[in-house]
Order: C-alpha cells, then sequence, then structure tokens
C-alpha cells in the first residue's frame, strides 16, 4: 500500500525593491536629505539606478572609508522619515503576496534592505507577507530562502546570484508590470 507524505505548504520568496516596492522616489528623498544634513555632494539620480548591492557599497562612492559606517547608521536613522510615504506599491504587488497567503502558501519577503525599513515599507503599503528577512545580498538572500521552504522566488530581473545559490524556481516582473515564470 502507497504511503502519502504530506506535502509542504507552497513557500513563495519575493525580493522587496522592484518587486514589491518601487523604492527610488524614497531612497532619492533619504540620500538627498543626507547630502543637505552632511553637505557631502550625492547624486541620489545615479544612486537609485544602482539599487541592490549593500548600502555601504554605495556610500563609498559619496563618503571617505572612515566615514561610510557613520553614514550608513545615520542614512538608516533618517529612511523612515524620507523614504516610507514616497515609496509606492508596484501593481499587483499587494495581490500576489495576498493570493500566496489565500492559496494556503506562505510569503517570505528577503531584502538587503535594513529589516525594520523594510517591515516599515510594507505595513505603510498594506502588504502582509508571513515574514520578512533583511539585511540580505545575493547568496545570502538564497539562503534564507531555503531555510524558509521556500519554492519560488519572485524578483525583478538580474537577480541571478541569489536565484541560481538558492536553486530556486524564479518569476520575473515584466516591464509592464506582469510576472512571468523563466
Amino acid at each position: 500500500m502507497p504511503t502519502h507524505l504530506p506535502t509542504p505548504p507552497l513557500t513563495v520568496g519575493f525580493d522587496l525593491d522592484m518587486t514589491l516596492i518601487d523604492s527610488r522616489p524614497g531612497i532619492k528623498a533619504a540620500y538627498e536629505a543626507l547630502a543637505a544634513e552632511t553637505g557631502a555632494h550625492i547624486d541620489a539620480d545615479l544612486a537609485v539606478t544602482r539599487l541592490g548591492p549593500p548600502l555601504e557599497q554605495e556610500l563609498a562612492f559619496w563618503f571617505p572609508e572612515d566615514r561610510i559606517q557613520e553614514m550608513g547608521d545615520r542614512y538608516r536613522e533618517i529612511y523612515p522619515t524620507y523614504a516610507i510615504t514616497p515609496t509606492p506599491a508596484l501593481p499587483g504587488a499587494r495581490e500576489a503576496v495576498a493570493a500566496v497567503r489565500a492559496a494556503g502558501g506562505r510569503a517570505v519577503v528577503v531584502t538587503a534592505k535594513h529589516e525594520p525599513n523594510a517591515k516599515l515599507h510594507l505595513e505603510h503599503l498594506g502588504i502582509e507577507p508571513d515574514a520578512v528577512v533583511g539585511w540580505l545580498w545575493a547568496e545570502a538572500k538564497a539562503e534564507a530562502l531555503r531555510e524558509h521552504g521556500a519554492s519560488v522566488y519572485v524578483r525583478r530581473p538580474r537577480r541571478r546570484r541569489t536565484r541560481r545559490a538558492g536553486g530556486r524556481s524564479p518569476v520575473r516582473r515584466r516591464a509592464d508590470g506582469a510576472l512571468r515564470r523563466r
């Protein structure tokens, strides 16, 4: 007599920036506030074209090495004041997370963003995942996806390092906002 093992619940991992939210307006506002406060020249328009790598890598373009940690801490401190409100949800973001949960699955958000700030974005926009894991980049996101049992990873294009390391089935957001499986 065949025995049936219970099927684990579907767990879908979502990247945050440019998958669920368009964080560019908020990040730009936070960089502009940091520049005004410190007197440093920060090209905020350029900085928002390089989302993804850790914040300290971007700050290295604008501050001397001995100030990067201090400026990173200050950026994260002022971020909620300047970045949460101007950041919109991307089309279908709430519905995608809600659909996973409505189907009995779990939605997990992984992000390089400071986790408390990531949670503020999601709360502000009414996006309700089951878990949020921050301070992750590339392979570290893949590890978190494995730990949460994610079998699908929804992300913007060009996140190959996370996909390869995690072994997840990727779903990409097209330029028109639609989701498609790769």
